[in-house]
């Protein structure tokens, strides 16, 4: 399989998930690399007036730059740390685009988000959607990203050193004791700890609400009067926030692999967790047909167990892979999982179990460090501290302490046989974050907005399907569109009745009838 694939859907899908869980190059258009001036007013006709303290960052200009990736072109879009203290101080935010590439009128920007939260929007864009969208989508729009706040190139939030994170990503995860117990709310006290003491300043925000305000302040620079956008994962969740803050501005917004605005954050981890089982499921009902199957050739039942035994077995007792880390059950976890967002991702798993099982856990362990998004040399990118830093931010903890951890344990584990303990375990994270939680979970109706395509794939591991037809009900004008298949979100995923879909309302601008099924 195409490990750049693996990377783009584990690294963009990371939701509700826990413990668990570049330059750019201009075109040859000498236009192109002047600034670029704000529409006819800072915020649109159809706006609500800009408040004075943000004319500024409504009104900036943006200077577009060559910066390393052929065809794209970068600049600085300035942010308030703080809206409701702009004069405290800005964040710079790293912008990219690729410019429409024609024949046709050019319909404006079409910002675009991967999720996480913590996924780079601008390496999804140089690295996927700016080559890899459907060109007629391309030809007509500025693909353009935004880092948000505190992710990748957008002052990043940081909080362990390499060899910290090795050690953080092994702590046992289905603790037996008191003494594991301790362990790994150690973990998450100093990972917490961590983040405070190397990103105290920004910790504060990098809510969704703050993502999406800088989100409008770049609709605005760019000269568009609406928003167009796809969002993907986490990126409906920012994409459905815009449309709550400012529904007026709402333009064509596709929200792929939806999330549920309405769930508390151990009702997702819940959930997420029963996606996970639904997709492995779907995986060892492939596995068992085959001959090789390192979980037998029984029934799926049988798999799983065979499954949860290895898991066992590796943590009693983890396997070698070469290198310092051995494979122990919480880096296997992960390692399945990380291949249950792409059913491309199966024969990789299933050589890379078969591996494991033998004694090799090399390539099971490649699988957890995509996830995790750690190089060869020991470094790690961002993904998984701002992932921690949003989500810790835009919902109060799952538990006030270990032992409500500890109770909810056998519903999780009714959720998933498989994965439940560990998942369960996993949603202590926020428990000692340092921040205080400034959003809530409540239903978003957006009231006023223009329609939004909502899309759910029905076997998707990371987006539960209930969440796309919870928040197409939600949205005043929310509109469904169902994949019905494996594998997170669903644009660019092989599916014509999906691409066509989407593509004739970013086109058109009419979207599919509501309650549409594509295969």
């Amino acid at each position: 399989m195409d490990s750049r694939r693996l990377l783009r859907t584990s690294a963009t899908a990371l939701a509700a998930a826990g413990l668990i869980l570049s330059g750019c190059t201009g075109g040859s258009d000498a236009a192109a690399s002047r600034s670029t001036p704000a529409g006819p007013t800072a915020a649109g006709p159809a706006a609500t007036p800009v408040a004075a303290a943000l004319k500024k960052y409504y009104g900036q200009k943006l200077t577009w730059r060559d910066c390393g990736v052929t065809d794209f072109q970068c600049a600085t879009l300035l942010a308030p740390l703080d809206y409701a203290k702009p004069e405290a101080g800005d964040v710079k935010l790293a912008v990219s685009r690729v410019r429409a590439t024609g024949p046709g009128k050019r319909l404006g920007s079409l910002l675009v988000n991967p999720g996480g939260p913590g996924g780079s929007a601008v390496g999804y864009l140089q690295g996927y959607a700016g080559i890899g969208y459907p060109a007629p989508v391309r030809a007509r729009y500025d693909m353009v990203a935004v880092d948000p706040r505190g992710v990748a190139r957008s002052e990043p939030v940081d909080c362990l050193t390499g060899p910290q994170m090795d050690a953080y990503t092994q702590v046992d995860q289905t603790p037996d004791d008191a003494a594991e117990v301790n362990a790994l709310s150690a973990a998450f006290k100093e990972f917490a700890a961590g983040c405070e003491k190397k990103s105290g300043a920004i910790l504060p925000h990098v809510s969704t609400v703050e993502t999406a305000r800088d989100m409008d302040v770049l609709r605005a620079v760019l000269g568009d009067e609406k928003l167009t956008y796809v969002g993907a994962s986490y990126g409906t969740f920012l994409g459905a926030t815009y449309a709550e803050l400012f529904p007026a501005r709402v333009g064509r917004l596709v929200l792929d692999g939806a999330m549920d605005p309405s769930l508390s954050a151990v009702d997702l981890n819940r959930d997420q967790t029963a996606g996970f089982e639904t997709a492995f499921r779907a995986f060892a009902a492939d596995c068992v047909r085959k001959p090789d199957c390192p979980l037998g050739t029984g029934s799926v039942a049988a798999a799983g167990q065979a499954l949860k035994t290895f898991f066992r077995d590796v943590d009693a007792e983890p396997v070698p892979t070469g290198e310092s880390r051995e494979l122990g059950e919480s880096l296997a976890t992960t390692g399945v999982i990380a291949a249950m967002y792409d059913e491309g991702a199966w024969p990789q798993l299933r050589e890379a179990l078969t591996r494991a099982i033998g004694g090799d856990g090399s390539n099971l362990l490649a699988l957890a460090d995509s996830y995790y998004e750690r190089e060869a040399d020991g470094t790690y990118a961002n993904l998984m501290f701002a992932n921690a830093a949003v989500n810790c931010l835009d919902l109060p903890p799952a538990y006030a302490a270990p032992a409500d951890a500890g109770k909810a344990v056998p519903s999780f584990e009714k959720a998933s046989p498989v994965f439940g303990a560990g998942l369960a375990w996993a949603a202590l994270n926020c428990t000692y974050w340092p921040t205080p939680p400034t959003g809530r979970p409540h239903r978003i109706t957006a009231d006023g907005a223009a329609p939004i395509l909502v899309v759910g794939t029905t076997r998707d591991p990371a987006t539960p399907y209930q969440w796309a037809r919870s928040l197409a009900d939600q949205l005043s004008s929310g509109t469904l569109l169902t994949y019905e298949g494996d594998g997170h979100t669903a644009y660019g995923r092989g599916s014509d009745c999906i691409d066509t879909a989407i593509n004739t309302y970013l086109l058109e601008g009419t979207p599919p009838q509501d309650g549409k099924r594509c295969s």
